[in-house]
């Protein structure tokens, strides 16, 4: 029984020889059979048999992980919407900034700009009977001189006239403003309105001090005087000498500026051109014509109604009428509240409803009529355009707010029109020679 232990131990170390000779052999056929290193990642060698001796086993390295491949394209992963209004942010913020730098350049030499425009809206009123007197026989300068100078001289006495009807009745307009204002009081004061004399002192010295705070502003507005009056004179001689420009050289300057174009683009802006010209010709004789209507029967209604200075308020009405909705609503409320002041309640009612009943036969019947579809813009965009034109420019920006947007709208739907069959001319012969190759087929 003593010899046993021995033996088994004997039996013990065989065994694991062998099985340690076994594991080498299973090795060696392992790499006989492994594939090329360079062709897949190198396999780690297996541990040997933890030997039963060993007092801890040696923990086997980490697998390296595969790599997934080259990553993709950053814009390939961005979503194709996103994509698209990034490409369309971009270019409206380009847009932007270049609209943003030319309207800066715009109010720099904003003087010019705008007696310019004045020049083309006064060379569209005058230019046909410029035509018209050269088709006659007459020379284009002498034609062109005579029309100019008579259309200055006729604006020049209207406004004359203005001055010299408000200087005359001054005066009188004062008594009966005081006179007004007095009847006034005393219709508030019995009105069912329940206006008390305190009521009416307090609003009478808010007044007051209203007047006495802007004193400073009025007294400066009035040294500025000067130089209101020399950037005025200026004006009126860059608006005549550009109108006989215009009127003189008016297709050269024209031809001039079709040089200034690229020559892909040119043909489609020397077809645009002459329309956009007839649309603002067609507004500017259309708006001409209506403000002179609505001056002559607001007049002859304010007239008949014993309204102070009728004549010169309907000449007021011809000039605001050229600003599309406010200068009619303007010129009717100066016409309501002089006829208030001067004549009561009733007739400042009856001057209103004058005023609303031609405002709205303008509107219904004379626009659609005079103006036609060539220069119809919607109420909404006329509103709009009006008061961004007012707030860029003041009064002159919404005078040519309406005729800037007539004249884009008449450009943009020809150059739609011309891009369309200038696509359809080129697709033409396409079609012409696949139906000639099938007749060859055919053949």
């Amino acid at each position: 029984m003593s010899r046993v232990p021995g033996w088994l131990g004997k039996l013990g170390a065989g065994l694991t020889d062998i099985s340690e000779r076994l594991d080498e052999r299973r090795a060696e056929v392992e790499r006989e059979h492994a594939p090329d290193p360079s062709d897949t990642p190198p396999t780690p060698p297996q541990p040997a048999a933890p030997d039963p001796g060993a007092e801890a086993a040696v923990p086997a390295p980490r697998r390296p992980v595969p790599s997934a491949g080259p990553r993709p394209d950053p814009a390939e992963a961005v979503p194709w919407g996103v994509r698209v209004a990034a490409e369309a942010g971009w270019r409206m913020l380009v847009l932007a900034g270049t609209l943003w730098i030319l309207m800066r350049v715009i109010s720099a030499i904003q003087l010019v700009v705008f007696a310019f425009v004045i020049a083309l809206l006064v060379t569209a009123l005058l230019q046909p009977t410029v035509a018209r007197l050269t088709r006659r026989g007459v020379p284009r300068g002498p034609a062109t001189a005579l029309t100019a100078i008579s259309g200055f001289v006729v604006i020049g006495l209207m406004g004359w006239f203005v001055t010299w009807q408000v200087m005359e009745n001054i005066d009188t307009l004062s008594t009966q403003i005081q006179s007004g204002i007095d009847d006034l009081r005393d219709w508030l004061l019995k009105s069912p309105f329940h206006v008390t004399d305190k009521q009416i002192n307090q609003i009478a010295k808010n007044l007051r001090e209203a007047i006495g705070a802007n004193a400073d502003q009025i007294t400066s507005a009035g040294l500025e005087g000067v130089q209101v009056i020399i950037e005025t004179l200026t004006s009126i001689l860059l608006v005549f000498f550009s109108t006989l420009f215009l009127l003189y050289d008016g297709r050269r300057i024209w031809e001039w500026f079709l040089k200034l174009v690229p020559a892909a683009a040119r043909p489609g802006v020397a077809g645009a051109g002459p329309r956009a010209w007839r649309t603002l010709t067609a507004y500017v004789r259309g708006t001409v014509l209506v403000a002179l209507i609505d001056a002559i029967f607001i007049g002859i209604g304010i007239y008949f109604l014993n309204v102070p200075m009728a004549v010169p308020l309907a000449v007021f009405i011809f000039l605001f009428s050229f600003i599309p909705l406010v200068g009619a609503v303007a010129s009717g409320a100066l016409a309501v509240i002089v006829a208030l002041v001067t004549q009561g309640v009733f007739t400042a009612v009856m001057t209103l409803l004058v005023v609303l009943a031609v405002q709205q036969i303008e509107g219904h019947v004379l626009q659609p009529f005079i103006l036609g579809r060539a220069v119809r813009v919607h109420p909404l965009a006329v509103v709009l355009t009006v008061a961004a034109g007012g707030m860029v420019a003041g009064i002159g920006g919404a005078v040519v707010a309406v005729p800037l947007v007539a004249v884009t709208n008449t450009v943009v739907g020809y150059l739609r029109v011309y891009s369309e069959e200038v696509a359809a001319s080129r697709s033409r012969p396409s079609a012409v020679e696949d139906d000639q190759g099938s007749e060859q087929q055919h053949g």
